[in-house]
C-alpha cells in the first residue's frame, strides 16, 4: 500500500497521512451539520408539506457522498483532496431553486446529477485538463492567494473575531465571547505549536481547543456516544423521479439555470481547490498538475453519487490543506478521511464538539501557509500585477472563489493584449474571459 501510495517518493509516511486525514475531517466536519439544516431548510417557517428535504436522510447522504468521493480522490488521483456536498451550492439549492425557484428537490437532484454526468463527458474528453493546464503560472499562484484570504476570513467569521457592522460592513466582534475566546486561545495555541515546528500542529491544536471548550462549558459535552443511523429511503434515488415520471419538468428554462450553475461554480471551484492544495503540498510540475483528469473524474464521479444518495453538488474541500499542512501528501490521506465520514455515521454525537470556534484556528493558519503563493507573482509586471491582485481580493470579499476567478481571468487577456503579449496568451484564456463575461451578465 506504500507504494501505491509513493510514500518513499513523497517523504511521507502513515503516521502522517492518518493525521493528516483526521485533520482534513475535523477541519470540514461541519458540513455533516450544516448541509441537513441547509437542504432541510429548517430555519424557514410554515413550509408546504414535502417542500423541505428529510434532515436525517440528508446527513447520512452528506457522509456516504463525501466518503465516496474521498475514496475516488484519494485511490484514483492519489491526492490528499477530501471531498463533500459544497457550501454556497448547497445555499443555492436549498434557497434559490427550491424557495425561489419553486423547483421540487427531487428536480433539483436531477439537476445535479445532470451537471455531474456533464462533468464526466467534459472530464473523459481531456477538456477540463486541458483549460486547468491553460491557465498561467501567475493566476495559479495568485488562485492559491485568494483562497488562503478567504479561508482566513472564514476563519475570523466562524471565531467571532470579525462580524457584520452595518455601518463599515465589516468590523472588529466582541473578544470576550466565549467562543471568542476559545478561537484566540486555539489560534496562539497552534501558532506556538507551528512556530515550534511540531509535525501535525494543527490538530493537536484543534484537539486541545475541544478539550478546554468542554471543561470550561463552551463547547458542550456530547450527548452521547454512539447513535441511530438515520434511514435514507426518502432521498436516495429521488433524482431519478421527474426524469422517469415527469421529463417536462426538466424542459424549462429555470432548470436550464439550475444546471449551468451547479455547473459553472464546480468546475471552477473544483480548478481553484485543486491547483492551491497542489501547490501547498508541492505536487505541481511544471506549471501542470499530474494526473488532473483522473483528480477531475474523481469530482465528477463523486457528484453523480452524491446525487443519487440525495444531496447538492459533492466538490473538492480547501479544508483539505489543513491536512496537507498537517503534513499529508497522498492520497492516503484522502481515504484515511473518507474512512472517517463512514465512521461518523456512528458517533454522529461526537461531532458536536467540532463547533466553528474549535476549527477556526486551523483556517486562519492555513490561510497564512497558502497566502505565500503571493511571493512566486512577479508584482513589477504590472499586466499580471493587476489581475493576479483582483484575482486575490475578490475571493474574500466577494465571498466566492469562482467569482475571483473571474474577475482575474476576464482582465489577464486585457492586460496582456494591451502591453504587447497577445501571443503569449493560450486561445482558452480568451474563451474562458469571454464565457466570465457572459457568467457576469447572467447574474446581473
Amino acid at each position: 500500500m506504500a507504494a501505491y501510495f509513493q510514500f518513499e517518493e513523497l517523504g511521507t509516511n502513515y503516521r502522517r497521512e492518518f493525521i493528516g486525514g483526521l485533520t482534513t475531517f475535523l477541519a470540514m466536519a461541519y458540513i455533516l451539520v450544516v448541509n441537513p439544516l441547509t437542504l432541510s431548510l429548517q430555519t424557514v417557517p410554515d413550509l408546504p408539506a414535502g417542500m423541505a428535504m428529510d434532515y436525517g436522510a440528508v446527513f447520512v447522504a452528506t457522509a456516504l457522498a463525501a466518503a465516496v468521493g474521498c475514496f475516488f480522490m484519494g485511490i484514483i488521483a492519489k491526492y490528499p483532496i477530501a471531498l463533500a456536498p459544497g457550501m454556497g451550492l448547497n445555499a443555492f439549492f436549498a434557497y434559490t431553486v427550491i424557495l425561489t425557484y419553486g423547483i421540487p428537490w427531487q428536480t433539483a437532484l436531477a439537476g445535479v446529477l445532470f451537471s455531474g454526468l456533464i462533468f464526466i463527458g467534459l472530464t473523459l474528453t481531456g477538456i477540463r485538463e486541458t483549460i486547468i493546464n491553460a491557465i498561467p503560472a501567475e493566476l495559479k499562484f495568485a488562485v492559491g492567494a485568494g483562497i488562503g484570504l478567504f479561508i482566513t476570513f472564514v476563519g475570523f467569521q466562524n471565531a467571532g473575531i470579525i462580524v457584520g457592522n452595518d455601518a463599515t460592513l465589516v468590523g472588529l466582534g466582541n473578544l470576550a465571547a466565549p467562543d471568542t475566546l476559545l478561537a484566540i486561545f486555539g489560534l496562539i495555541v497552534t501558532v506556538i505549536l507551528m512556530t515550534r515546528g511540531v509535525k501535525g500542529g494543527i490538530f493537536y491544536g484543534l484537539v486541545i481547543a475541544a478539550a478546554v471548550g468542554i471543561l470550561f462549558g463552551v463547547v458542550d459535552r456530547p450527548s452521547g456516544i454512539i447513535g441511530n443511523i438515520p434511514s435514507m429511503a426518502p432521498t436516495f434515488g429521488a433524482a431519478f423521479e421527474p426524469i422517469i415520471n415527469d421529463f417536462g419538468s426538466l424542459m424549462t428554462v429555470e432548470f436550464l439555470i439550475v444546471v449551468l450553475t451547479f455547473l459553472f461554480v464546480d468546475f471552477f471551484d473544483t480548478a481553484g481547490t485543486l491547483v492551491a492544495v497542489a501547490n501547498q503540498a508541492g505536487l505541481m510540475k511544471n506549471n501542470k498538475l499530474p494526473r488532473a483528469g483522473k483528480a477531475l473524474l474523481a469530482d465528477s464521479l463523486a457528484t453523480v453519487s452524491g446525487a443519487i444518495f440525495g444531496t447538492s453538488t459533492t466538490t473538492s474541500y480547501i479544508e483539505s490543506s489543513s491536512g496537507v499542512a498537517a503534513g499529508a501528501r497522498s492520497g492516503f490521506a484522502a481515504v484515511v478521511t473518507g474512512g472517517l465520514f463512514l465512521v461518523s455515521l456512528l458517533f454522529f454525537p461526537l461531532l458536536e464538539v467540532v463547533t466553528g470556534a474549535v476549527t477556526a484556528p486551523a483556517l486562519i493558519i492555513v490561510g497564512v501557509l497558502m497566502v505565500t503563493a503571493i511571493g512566486k507573482i512577479d508584482w513589477n509586471k504590472f499586466e499580471v500585477a493587476v489581475p493576479a491582485f483582483l484575482t486575490i481580493i475578490a475571493m474574500p470579499l466577494g465571498y466566492s472563489i469562482a467569482t475571483g476567478i473571474a474577475i482575474g481571468f476576464i482582465f489577464y487577456p486585457i492586460t496582456m493584449a494591451v502591453s504587447g503579449k497577445a501571443k503569449e496568451i493560450h486561445p482558452i484564456m480568451y474563451g474562458l474571459s469571454a464565457v466570465f463575461v457572459l457568467y457576469f451578465i447572467f447574474l446581473a
